[in-house]
């Protein structure tokens, strides 16, 4: 079932606004500190946030209108605007995630993984096409394995512990939690893929024009709230709240501040968005010709909200 998380802003708030995550982790640090800190507030919105556990379902809700805005990866806006959808990428969320490669005790090199189940939020999308590349790589065909469709990465955890699988990608803190238990790493998506983009801010072209001021809205309290993580002077209270949300050690915040967050914001490009395409288009087979990546994001309201 989605996860709700209410604010609790008082009912005169102009503008209410409804936003899906797939998941939580520390790329959502950002969403916590806007909340708590009353970015969205002091801007004039209340922002209503959903934890939906499944990308496919999210992108299916977010092009319906179900949400305003969706916390995506790059692949499923250009596959959906490929198969017909009103949307685009307004501001890169977060940097690439560098995921583990968690595999089950018996692997030992990716070609172990002939043969075995492997742990995917969904098969058609995101770090499962880096997946199915990485794995050609070392030799293995699409065949030659089975991708296993469960959900974000709470479900891929809980997948990966059970004993469904023998290997998925997983992000902070469940992929520490797993390789406490006895399971290992083969790696990270960063070391296999160093200039892969990562998620990103998106919304439909009809609703952004129809709410232009809520969406520069959203943008700026989000920009203060990254701002203020970035300020080594607020880490305490950082590290506080992550924590609280995400039952991560206070050491392994910090490590994530010292590192993650002390690079620049992540930015959309179309070198980055270009590199997706052609995951995509591999993919999904299509025969039309690629057009230009800028078909896919429109940043003139993050210029606009003064970032």
């Amino acid at each position: 079932m989605p996860q709700v998380l209410r604010t609790n802003q008082p009912l005169d708030i102009l503008h209410m606004i409804k936003l899906a995550l797939i998941s939580e982790g520390v790329n959502t640090w950002p969403v916590y500190i806007a909340q708590s800190m009353g970015f969205w507030k002091n801007a004039g919105i209340d922002v209503d946030i959903t934890v939906t556990g499944l990308s496919i379902k999210q992108l299916d809700a977010l092009k319906k209108g179900e949400f305003d805005i969706g916390f995506q990866q790059v692949d499923h806006i250009v596959r959906g605007v490929e198969l017909g959808a009103d949307l685009f990428i307004f501001m890169g969320q977060s940097h690439a995630p560098a995921l583990s490669l968690v595999v089950a005790k018996d692997i030992n090199t990716v070609a172990d993984l002939k043969g075995k189940t492997i742990i995917v939020d969904d098969a058609r999308t995101g770090y499962s096409l880096m997946l199915k590349t990485l794995f050609a790589r070392y030799g293995l065909a699409e065949s030659d394995t089975h991708f296993k469709n469960v959900g974000g990465s709470q479900e891929r955890f809980d997948a990966m512990k059970a004993g469904e699988g023998s290997a998925c990608f997983l992000n902070p803190p469940f992929d520490r939690n797993l390789i406490a238990a006895g399971f290992k790493s083969l790696g990270s998506s960063s070391e296999f893929f160093p200039t892969y983009p990562g998620p990103v801010s998106a919304t439909r072209r009809a609703w952004a024009q129809a709410h232009k001021a809520e969406l520069i809205a959203f943008i700026k309290g989000f920009n203060r709230a990254y701002a203020w993580l970035q300020d080594a002077a607020n880490h305490t209270r950082a590290i506080e709240l992550l924590p609280a949300r995400l039952n991560t050690p206070a050491d392994a915040a910090q490590r994530v501040l010292n590192t993650v967050y002390r690079q620049p914001r992540p930015q959309v490009t179309e070198d980055g968005v270009r590199q997706v395409m052609d995951l995509v288009w591999a993919a999904e087979k299509f025969t039309a010709p690629k057009g230009s990546p800028a078909k896919y994001f429109d940043l003139s309201y993050l210029r606009e909200a003064g970032n």
